[in-house]
């Protein structure tokens, strides 16, 4: 009897142990699913970005590589391997690398596009009059279609254009053909582009100084400092990432500028470009493996010169207080 009741104990003892154990089992278990939840949680939200990014981006530049070691005219479907020798042609010609000069033009006007566009954010920044209205006229040529705007200063720098009429207005009588010689042609196009792209680098560096402390002005302020000085010791070293973001968003397309020229000249008058020249030799002549190879090349100066950027200028955290 003493035994049976002392079994009997033990078991009612042992019940409530197992109960505690299994309840802490499944504590565990529930934050191992709630973790596991997380963690597939924000990869079930970029399936879709990513399975587009792989479909129109990364797909087709492994295609545009691998056709650069063929000779595919872009319509057979045959084609031959032929290694590196659209590579070598590529090199070997010094016309194929003669039209970089004309990015020289671009890259000068993207110089002149960055300081405006710095100085109309600095000062639309501050409690400016109509600011607001300015803001929206700086940054309207950015919205408006690439073709649309070739189309229209097409007809503004035609002879007897309205550039002409313009001019006529304050007494200046010019007969020249504003897109008809190489250097006037570019410098037209050039100054097209810091019109349409002003518009970007504005609204980046005027993000950038809005997020700027106020506190650090009003000291600055009560230090005697005045607007260049806060430029200078605040604005400047706060906004020096999207700074080095504009430099290498406008160098790459100073190096890939394609739609304004393309629809205004053509690339006729000393105009083209390198991709002007790569869509050419694609379409017009039927190199498609030779356009590929050029566009790989540019792709890699692109990162090249990106990479170079980034050492020479790092892109440290900026530290204003």
């Amino acid at each position: 009897m003493t035994d049976t009741t002392e079994s009997s104990t033990t078991g009612k003892a042992a019940r409530p142990k197992e109960a505690a154990s299994a309840a802490r089992t499944a504590r565990a278990r529930a934050p191992r699913r709630l973790r596991l939840r997380r963690g597939l949680t924000p990869w079930l939200f970029l399936a879709a970005p990513l399975v587009l990014l792989i479909t129109f981006t990364y797909a087709p530049v492994a295609n545009m590589v691998a056709y650069s070691f063929t000779d595919w005219d872009g319509v057979s479907p045959e084609l031959s391997y032929t290694g590196a020798d659209n590579y070598v042609e590529l090199f070997t010609r010094p016309e194929l690398f003669e039209v970089f000069f004309v990015s020289g033009y671009y890259l000068a006007a993207s110089v002149i596009q960055i300081v405006a566009a710095l100085y109309f954010a600095t000062v639309l920044s501050f409690n400016v009059r109509f600011r607001n209205f300015f803001k929206g006229i700086l940054f309207f040529p950015y919205l408006i279609n690439g073709v649309a705007i070739g189309f229209v200063f097409l007809y503004f720098f035609q002879d007897g254009g309205t550039l002409d009429s313009v001019l006529s207005l304050f007494g200046v009588h010019s007969d020249r053909a504003w897109l008809g010689t190489p250097v006037s042609a570019n410098v037209s196009l050039a100054g097209v582009s810091v019109w349409r792209y002003m518009g970007l680098n504005f609204v980046l560096f005027l993000g950038a100084i809005q997020s700027i402390p106020g506190e650090l002005y009003e000291a600055a302020e009560l230090d005697g400092a005045n607007r260049w000085h806060q430029f200078r010791y605040i604005i400047a070293p706060g906004i020096r990432p999207v700074l080095s973001l504009t430099v290498i968003l406008s160098i790459s397309g100073s190096l890939s500028a394609f739609e304004v020229p393309f629809i205004m000249t053509g690339g006729a008058t000393g105009t083209e470009t390198f991709v002007i020249q790569t869509v050419k030799l694609a379409f017009q002549f039927n190199k498609t493996g030779l356009a590929s190879a050029a566009a790989v090349v540019l792709l890699l100066i692109i990162l090249a010169v990106t990479w170079v950027q980034q050492r020479l200028v790092p892109d440290d955290k900026v530290d204003l207080v």
